[in-house]
């Protein structure tokens, strides 16, 4: 804790000088231990989640069989439709699964190894302004957040996304720190392979970027713009590359792009995943405003999306504001202001948006904002400790401990649960006992301010480790999911935690793949359409909220026979279904009408014709959000496909499921 107590100033450490040989040092010896408890953590029971999101799941699994599925990011090994992301992260998990296999460890072992790669940074990033211990607190606050326990042992994009963030954000700190270009060009590289797994989710720290370099950017002016465009223009081609690739591609080429009404890449991006995620709009046919609720600017704050990552939230805003205050005189190319900037103005936009957003909003997206949480206060706290001589910056740390001491209370008291309850009260009690010592800080000794500190930091740590750890025990599936013990409201359907064994409309769950234990995230909800998660085939039983489930082993065994004769075994509604089927049989079914079933991806006649062609073996009856035929719009082609279906083909009943042969003649 030494240089925490060196006299006030603005100016970064100075760097360690290079040796020829590497020597173990506290600050080696400290990192190592985050990066290997981080991989502990993330890597601890993680089978137990199975295949998690089937849906991403079972197109790696068609990506490890097929390098045009993996390309276009395809559902299934014939490609006939994306998933509706980009497939950056897929590729991650395509790869693996083709070098190691199908497993839950291939799918998910990369995702923990970005965690850990992210906590690395993180420490890097606060490194650079401060001391060792900062860096180390920032990593292991990032770390321990509930939502990224969750999401870094998921195979959403979020892992993939948040790491090429926070390099986006490193890379562009190293600019600053050295005055050379190509680290800007490296930051627009990286925000291009961001929004390639999340599209423009990723451009949300561009902002922060461009103004900090423009402010603290070594040289002149005019060069500091140069540097800017060649990052604008880096990250534009390493992220439009792929949509003039798959745009120029003719439809007959390629799978149909799932999320857009014209199957169109360049749609998705910008209805979608776009402006309908910030106001509702219903492109695609996917319900975009079904999903949001709570919108405002409180929704970071209550609920799960509290739980999950808003316990340094309040200190983190005070001290980004009072420490830019205190760093207003410091020179422009000031590190440790840059650092505050970048990662303040990240946190207050990211925020702001998903705050106010009122089309699809899940409680797990909150992920993107905890390294940003965790270094604003970090390196708050760490400029305000160098100015303690100042009885504001005493009074600001004081204030900062005893809010998120109370903060810390609330969230712990929501779950209602033992032994979240027996941690509240010493939280804040010894949190109060060290914001009043904070008043008192500049008369500390060296090893009664390094105490102090010490305690504050694993004080502040508690609440969302024993989040963190409940979250790490406990397995995930579906495509909506949530971290911690509190339960809470609906949250824009993410509101909500599992309970075991139960499951959308009070289904059974059933067990993972590879007979890993269940377990299960989201509760009995209304869906666009109606229905409370039903309208999976009756030989689906539920894996989740919106995941495909277990499959019925005599559906199964029937699909999978003389599977090499068809191109796809089966056809069904919705994506969900045909993931859990491809993932138990490891044989590509077609989804019709996409991710719940309302994409026009397949034309009546082009279905037709693939039955002539005696290219698919069985449809099966159901799927669809809503469980209504068709994904709940009888004017689709999945509407007319299942109606087609029933009146020229003998419906029979294999094990619990419903399904047609299509191969028999017409009844």
């Amino acid at each position: 804790m030494t240089q925490l107590l060196d006299p006030p100033t603005s100016q970064a450490p100075e760097p360690t000088p290079p040796t020829s040989r590497w020597r173990p040092t506290p600050e080696r010896a400290s990192l190592i231990i985050l990066l290997a408890l981080t991989a502990v953590a993330y890597l601890w029971t993680l089978s137990e989640s199975g295949y998690a999101n089937q849906y991403y799941s079972a197109a790696a699994q068609a990506g490890g069989e097929s390098w045009k599925a993996w390309f276009f990011g395809a559902l299934d090994a014939s490609s006939s439709i994306t998933v509706d992301k980009p497939p950056a992260s897929l590729w991650v998990m395509g790869l693996s699964v083709r070098i190691f296999g199908l497993s839950s460890w291939s799918i998910l072992v990369p995702q923990a190894l970005m965690g850990v790669a992210t906590v690395g940074l993180v420490h890097g990033l606060v490194r650079k302004v401060a001391p060792w211990q900062a860096g180390i607190a920032a990593g292991a606050f990032t770390a321990l957040t509930p939502a990224a326990a969750l999401m870094f042992r998921f195979n959403n994009p979020d892992a993939l996304l948040l790491l090429m963030l926070v390099g986006a954000g490193f890379s562009t700190l190293k600019a600053i720190e050295t005055g050379r270009g190509r680290w800007m060009v490296l930051a627009g590289v990286l925000l291009g392979f961001g929004f390639l797994a999340k599209m423009l989710q990723a451009f949300l720290i561009v902002p922060a970027i461009a103004v900090v370099y423009l402010i603290a950017g070594r040289g002149t002016f005019a060069r500091r713009m140069a540097h800017g465009i060649a990052c604008f223009a880096a990250m534009v081609v390493s992220a439009g590359w792929y949509i003039a690739v798959v745009e120029l591609i003719p439809e007959s080429w390629r799978p149909y792009i799932d999320g857009s009404t014209g199957n169109s890449l360049l749609e998705l991006t910008l209805g979608y995943n776009g402006v309908g995620r910030l106001n509702g709009g219903d492109y695609g046919g996917l319900g975009n405003a079904g999903f949001s609720s709570g919108a405002g600017i409180l929704r970071l704050f209550q609920g799960v999306s509290g739980g999950m990552v808003a316990w340094l939230l309040p200190a983190a805003l005070l001290l980004f504001v009072t420490g830019l205050v205190a760093l207003r005189k410091a020179p422009r190319t000031d590190l440790t202001r840059a650092t505050l900037m970048l990662s303040g103005a990240t946190m207050l936009v990211t925020g702001l948006v998903f705050s106010f957003m009122e089309g699809i909003y899940h409680d797990y997206y909150v992920v993107a904002l905890a390294p940003w949480i965790a270094v604003t206060a970090v390196v708050g706290t760490v400029v305000m400790w160098r100015d303690r001589d100042s009885l504001l910056a005493r009074a600001t740390l004081a204030v900062a401990m005893a809010g998120s001491s109370v903060w810390g209370w609330v969230l712990l008291g929501q779950s209602g649960e033992q032994p979240y309850d027996a941690l509240r009260w010493p939280v804040l009690i010894i949190g109060l006992g060290l914001a009043a010592a904070f008043v008192l800080a500049d008369r500390f000794t060296r090893r009664a301010a390094g105490a102090t500190l010490a305690a504050a930091a694993v004080t502040l740590g508690i609440g969302p480790a024993a989040y963190a750890l409940q979250t790490i025990g406990t397995a995930h599936t579906g495509s909506i999911v949530t971290a911690g013990p509190y339960e809470g409201g609906m949250g824009g359907m993410g509101g909500g935690r599992a309970m075991p064994g139960g499951g959308p409309g009070g289904q059974v769950i059933g067990a993972p793949p590879n007979g890993a234990p269940g377990g299960a995230q989201g509760q009995p909800q209304q869906l666009p359409g109606g229905g409370d998660g039903g309208g999976m085939p009756s030989g689906m039983r539920g894996g989740g909220m919106m995941g495909g489930g277990e499959v019925d082993e005599e559906l199964a065994e029937a699909v999978s026979t003389n599977a090499g004769k068809y191109t796809w075994v089966a056809a069904t509604i919705g994506s969900q279904t045909a993931a859990g089927l491809q993932l138990e049989t490891g044989e590509a079914v077609m989804a019709i009408g996409g991710f719940n079933g309302t994409s026009n991806s397949i034309t009546l006649e082009q279905f037709q014709e693939y039955v002539a062609d005696g290219k698919i073996h069985y449809f099966i009856a159901g799927g669809g959000m809503g469980g209504m035929r068709g994904g709940g719009d009888e004017t689709s082609s999945a509407s007319e496909i299942s109606a087609w279906v029933e009146e020229n083909f003998t419906r029979t009943t294999i094990g619990s499921s419903t399904v047609y042969d299509l191969t028999e003649d017409a009844s």
